[in-house]
């Protein structure tokens, strides 16, 4: 019996399958940073065709030249809740979108270069000893806050309204429970998709449930626009807490590839991390002039490996170029961008609450003695109280410090890089002794 056709058949599903969780983990994105600067509909289907293009063709490059695994390269949860955040903050810092998305681009190009500097010296293995599983836990746990933060708003629909709207949020907690309910309780192929069926069995009743008036959309709009969030600006304070993100976000690389060793029982050599780092930084300049989020190899991509059990490269190249045409298709893009916000927010809602898993993971098996205790709680609850405070408390502090100390998730993080700091000198010391 020829068992080839079969092999292709279920190579191209692995594919789609791909696809699939590259769309469900994009498609959002640029929708809610193209709302955060006050976009035109035009211009955010301009974003989401450049977004869907640039992650297949980052895809492609990882997987051939980079680390050369079948991980997603996609755009960084810690860049997009940076970004999100700052724009907020626009009003209360004085300044127009404009400028804070024109300073964001240049940092984003500045940490760009510094990433593909760390690559070509080598600098992965160094930063790899200093993000100790102490840091990977606060990382992971404040990055999962911001985002389940912003989720939860367009979950609620804090989004379009001061209030919160009943209608809107019982209908997304309770695709929030199927999504999940499919998650637990579904076999093989349905439960691995579960991100997809929800998004899609949402999107249809919510656009049952709450019928909107279609706005009509030029689907010719060029996809290549440079710095759409604004011409480049230096508002300083904002491009050194940029740069800071960029730099903080190459434990996003170190942890994947730290991770894929289990699953491809091999061990990630000095050589395919100074590759990863090298085309992140080429990648994320490019992302600044372009006005998308910077990109990291996605932690994700390794509960989706474990679940499909499927780590060949070829459906991840076929699930990286079928993206890219996806993005070539203007009709497409401009399809996926009327795609409700409460949907796309409850669904990444449910993907990243898995976050809160991967960062206990990093403290199992630690003896929680003091000096551990004040090592994780402070920067973690220092991290969280900062990002429950409004913004307007910053406003006396000077404003080259505001968009840093007003960031928790950058605050917590520098914290617990300094305590292992501080810790480890100790320990240094004490053997000297």
């Amino acid at each position: 019996m020829n068992t080839k056709p079969l092999q292709v058949s279920v190579t191209l599903l692995a594919g789609f399958q791909w696809l699939f969780f590259m769309f469900a983990n994009t498609v959002v994105i640029p929708i809610s940073v193209g709302n955060a600067f006050q976009l035109e509909q035009i211009e955010i289907v301009s974003a989401i065709q450049r977004s869907f293009i640039f992650t297949g063709i980052a895809c492609l490059l990882q997987g051939f030249i980079g680390h050369r695994l079948a991980l997603m390269e996609g755009q960084s949860g810690l860049w997009w809740g940076v970004i999100l955040s700052l724009a907020a903050t626009a009003s209360t810092m004085n300044l127009e979108l404009t400028t804070v998305g024109g300073s964001i681009a240049v940092g984003v190009m500045i940490s760009g270069v510094l990433v593909a500097g760390f690559g070509m010296l080598g600098m992965g293995e160094l930063l790899k000893k200093w993000f100790t599983p102490i840091v990977m836990f606060v990382f992971l746990l404040l990055l999962a806050n911001q985002l389940i933060t912003i989720f939860l708003k367009g979950m609620i629909g804090l989004n379009t309204s001061e209030s919160i709207d009943l209608k809107i949020a019982c209908f997304s907690f309770l695709l929030a429970a199927m999504t999940i309910l499919i998650h637990v309780k579904g076999k093989g192929i349905i439960s691995s998709l579960n991100l997809l069926i929800g998004m899609v069995v949402g999107w249809i009743c919510a656009v049952l449930l709450f019928p909107i008036e279609a706005t009509e959309t030029i689907a010719t709009t060029p996809f290549l626009t440079w710095f759409p969030w604004g011409q480049p600006t230096f508002e300083w304070g904002i491009v050194i807490s940029v740069v800071i993100t960029g730099l903080l976000n190459t434990t996003n690389t170190i942890a994947t590839l730290k991770g894929a060793e289990d699953i491809y029982e091999q061990k990630t050599t000095a050589g395919q991390y100074r590759a990863s780092f090298l085309l992140t930084g080429a990648l994320t300049t490019g992302s600044g002039m372009l006005g998308l989020v910077p990109y990291t190899p996605y932690a994700s991509s390794l509960g989706f490996l474990q679940s499909t059990g499927i780590r060949q490269r070829t459906p991840f190249f076929i699930g990286s170029l079928l993206f890219i045409l996806l993005g070539m298709i203007p009709e497409l893009s401009a399809f996926f961008s009327t795609i409700p916000q409460s949907v796309g927010n409850t669904v990444l809602f449910v993907a990243y609450l898995q976050l809160f898993s991967s960062a206990l993971r990093n403290i199992e098996g630690l003896t929680f003695e003091p000096k551990t205790v004040y090592r994780i709680a402070l920067p973690a609850l220092v991290g969280l109280s900062i990002m429950s405070l409004p913004a307007a408390a910053f406003a006396t502090l000077p404003a080259l410090l505001q968009p840093l100390l007003s960031n928790g998730m950058l605050v917590g993080i520098l914290a617990a890089l300094f305590m292992e700091l501080v810790y480890y000198l100790g320990q240094y010391r004490k053997v000297q002794l």
